[in-house]
């Protein structure tokens, strides 16, 4: 370990060699790259955190620039982990950094999460959340948490030293209509890099025992006005109690409409025939779409909905698989006994199997 490297912060009081000795074995498990994770691998990579695993099977697109920091424009398109591992790597070659090109899901997140002593959420969608969460409490691992939207941001720890868990605050989770999507409704670029650093202090907080660590409490930051607030959440017990993860981790669209995975939609799209609605905004779809849908965005679905064919299966699609479900209510709703079916995780999950398409 390089002492002068790491001298402003091991000559704390509070700190001290201890403490980045004990950041120096620890082995954290970042889940994203992109608005929260950058700034937490940045900052844990320049403080000396050992080992730094990396979940991430995105590409750098444009509308990623304003807040992902790490990436720049000629690197649009290019694979996130490749430009991160290349960047963290120059800014601190002691660190063992561990990619994992694909997305966290039931098949991996425990084998990945296993070999790690603390998981960082920095993704941005309720159902890897709770994957995340119920893995942690299987393996009883600590993680923190942190949340978007607009010009706001939370951030907690769960499961640390028996304390409460995700479910613990959010039991339920939402419905694609009570939850805000950052690609319909936007976050300030600076913003995720508030929140992102604040993740990464309770990530050194939880590693080395200093300080108080956010467990119990949900810290609520509005940028607008410069405020912090946090909220106090007890601990239900029987939340601590979890042996498996659940077949599946979909939003609760509050219907028992069909639904496909991935891997077998991909088998679908030789078909040039299928019929497949794009969900996501315009220019979300001209960024990337699969060639043979057609892209409805979400808030026209009602004007446009009498024009879908209902005698053949609809597949509905759109960025993570939150607003395709409520497409698919709506569907449902309209044409009672039609084939709708949602596709699960979206285009970023499908990223991976549909590029050639």
């Amino acid at each position: 370990m390089n002492g002068e490297r790491y001298s402003r912060q091991t000559q704390l009081k509070d700190f001290g060699p201890e403490a980045q000795t004990r950041l120096a074995s620890a082995k954290v498990l970042v889940v994203g790259a992109g608005g929260l994770g950058v700034p937490v691998l940045m900052y844990l990579n320049a403080m000396g955190v050992g080992t730094l695993g990396i979940v991430e099977e995105d590409e750098v697109s444009l509308s990623n620039l304003h807040r992902q920091v790490l990436y720049s424009a000629d690197e649009v398109g290019y694979a996130k982990l490749d430009v991160a591992i290349e960047r963290l790597k120059a800014q601190n070659p002691d660190t063992h950094l561990i990619p994992y090109y694909e997305f966290l899901t039931l098949e991996n997140a425990l084998s990945i999460i296993e070999g790690y002593d603390l998981v960082i959420d920095a993704t941005d969608n309720f159902p890897t959340r709770y994957l995340i969460n119920d893995a942690c409490v299987i393996l009883k691992k600590p993680f923190v948490y942190g949340a978007l939207h607009g010009f706001e941001g939370q951030v907690s720890v769960f499961n640390y030293k028996n304390g409460p868990t995700y479910r613990c605050l959010f039991p339920k989770m939402p419905t694609t209509k009570e939850v805000p999507n950052c690609n319909e409704h936007g976050v300030l670029g600076v913003i995720p890099g508030i929140v992102g650093n604040l993740q990464a202090l309770e990530a050194v907080k939880v590693l080395t025992g200093i300080g108080e660590a956010l467990s119990g409490k949900l810290l609520l930051f509005n940028g607008l006005d410069q405020s912090f607030r946090k909220i106090k959440f007890d601990k239900i017990p029987s939340n601590l109690v979890i042996e498996t993860l659940h077949e599946t981790y979909g939003f609760d669209c509050g219907t028992d409409s069909d639904s496909v995975e991935v891997t077998e939609f991909e088998k679908l799209l030789s078909d040039e025939s299928i019929q497949i609605i794009d969900v996501r905004t315009v220019g979300e779809y001209e960024e990337f779409h699969l060639k043979n849908s057609v892209n409805l965005p979400l808030d026209r679905i009602e004007d446009w909905k009498h024009k879908l064919d209902y005698d053949r299966a609809v597949y509905v699609l759109c960025h993570s698989g939150s607003r395709s479900l409520e497409a698919q209510s709506i569907l449902v709703s309209y044409k009672n006994g039609a084939k709708i079916i949602n596709v699960n995780g979206g285009i970023e999950q499908l990223k991976k199997y549909a590029v050639k398409y």
